[in-house]
C-alpha cells in the first residue's frame, strides 16, 4: 500500500506553452502526462500511441481529434477522449481561442490486481 509520500500534487500553470506534468519512471509506474496549449490554427502533430493508451481531458477551447488522418471527432472544453493502443492521431485547434488539454499516457496491459 502506498503512503502519502508517493502521492503528487501538481500545479497547472496558465502560460501559453507546453507544461510537463508526469515524466514516467521513477516518478510514476510508467504514466506520463502534460498540459498542452494549442493556439488557434495549431496542431500537436500526427503521432501514434504505440503500445500505450492515452486519455485527453479538454480544459478550454474547441478542436478536432483526427484519427488515422481520416476520422474527425469534435473535442473541446468539458470533453474527455480515450485513445487505444496503436492508434495514429492528431489534435487540431479549430477555434478562435486556445485549445488546452491534459494528456495521460500509460503502458497498455492487463491489470494484475483484477
Amino acid at each position: 500500500m502506498a503512503s502519502s509520500e508517493n502521492v503528487l500534487i501538481l500545479d497547472l500553470n496558465s502560460n501559453p506553452e507546453y507544461q510537463s506534468l508526469l515524466k514516467g519512471e521513477p516518478q510514476t509506474c510508467g504514466m506520463r502526462s502534460g498540459r498542452v496549449y494549442l493556439a488557434p490554427g495549431k496542431e500537436c502533430g500526427q503521432h501514434s500511441t504505440k503500445a500505450h493508451e492515452e486519455l485527453l481531458v479538454f480544459l478550454a477551447g474547441k478542436g478536432e481529434l483526427v484519427i488515422a488522418e481520416k476520422d474527425r471527432l469534435k473535442v473541446g472544453v468539458g470533453k474527455v477522449s480515450y485513445i487505444p493502443p496503436h492508434t495514429d492521431h492528431n489534435v487540431k485547434n479549430t477555434g478562435s481561442e486556445p485549445l488546452i488539454y491534459i494528456y495521460c499516457v500509460a503502458p497498455a496491459g492487463k491489470n494484475s490486481d483484477k
